[in-house]
């Protein structure tokens, strides 16, 4: 088997990581078997065993002793191709997750869960509590929110698990409403907007949909024409469309990854203030280039078209006058 490509260090740190766990669970195993395991040629598990078997934490002189390292058995190693781990190091006393970090897993566990392609809910659940149980303190009880969706995610995860279509009425800044008949595909968020990516079988195109202006979502009987594995689904979520309108928009440099998911094509090159400016894809209503910019208060401003700057101009009066 010829060896592939050699690693970066940060895919060879990656590797280890995995691998020690591997072999402490498995307390004696083959090269040829960690091998096949992990898909990698036999030379590659020499190296990482050679690498694991000089690494280690130092001791209080936070210089290395023969015990703080991990050690393995070179004769087994050298004559029989087996590894066998005779040395651990810092892994009884390791520290356990603070309540803080248990927390950030468990809230981002619960996102997943919430995702329609999630489908082993119960070993998401059982990890959550292990979680809980494991931390160096009591875990915060934290929620994503996204109650005022969990209808519409319940009956979208069951179109997906059934292999069926879905039927929703929505109202969207480009339409006046209307019902539409889509093939679920995977739903994500943005903060707290909740999206669903969907083939629409109107347009046969792949559609964005926000779920706060979904209404009346139900599982269609009909079989689904496209799954996720049908359609090529792109990282950001909008993509630009021959109806809209290209809005130029200057902004901090540190808010851009704020609207990464938004950009028609590339951001210009900061100049000497850090500003950027940076082109998004708007309907003739602007509703999205409005919401963007009063969400980022003093730190963007619409340059063109002069129509997007009325319409920026006339929500910031509306809001004045209605205080």
């Amino acid at each position: 088997m010829a060896d592939q490509q050699p690693l970066q260090a940060q895919d060879k740190l990656a590797f280890l990581l995995v691998l020690v766990p591997y072999l402490i669970d498995h307390e004696r195993v083959s090269v040829a078997e960690a091998a096949r395991h992990f898909g990698v040629p036999e030379q590659r598990i020499r190296r990482a065993v050679e690498l694991i078997a000089v690494s280690g934490v130092p001791g209080e002189t936070m210089q290395y002793q023969h015990g703080d390292l991990f050690d393995i058995a070179w004769d087994d190693f050298e004559q029989n191709d087996m590894i066998v781990l005779t040395n651990l190091v810092a892994i009884d006393d390791s520290p356990r997750l603070s309540a803080r970090e248990a927390s950030a897993l468990i809230a981002g566990l619960q996102y997943l869960s919430a995702l329609p392609e999630a489908a082993d809910r119960d070993a998401i659940r059982a990890l959550m509590a292990k979680l809980s149980r494991g931390a160096g303190g009591a875990a915060s009880n934290v929620a994503v929110g996204q109650d005022l969706h969990d209808a519409a995610l319940s009956t979208i995860r069951r179109a997906v698990a059934d292999g069926r279509g879905l039927a929703f009425e929505y109202a969207g800044p480009r339409t006046r409403g209307g019902t539409r008949r889509v093939d679920p595909l995977r739903v994500e968020s943005i903060d707290a907007d909740w999206y669903l990516r969907a083939w629409d079988l109107d347009r046969q195109a792949l559609r964005t949909f926000r779920l706060d202006r979904m209404t009346n979502a139900r599982v269609d009987d009909r079989p689904a024409e496209k799954t996720i594995g049908d359609v090529v689904i792109p990282d950001t979520l909008f993509q630009q469309s021959g109806g809209d309108v290209i809005v130029t928009v200057e902004l901090d440099c540190s808010a851009l990854p704020l609207v990464a998911d938004y950009l028609a094509d590339t951001a210009d090159a900061e100049d000497a203030d850090g500003r950027v400016r940076i082109r998004l894809a708007a309907s003739n209503g602007f509703d999205g280039v409005v919401r963007l910019v009063a969400g980022l208060p003093g730190r963007a401003v619409v340059l063109d078209p002069p129509a997007a700057r009325a319409a920026v101009r006339a929500f910031a009066e509306a809001a004045l006058a209605a205080e």
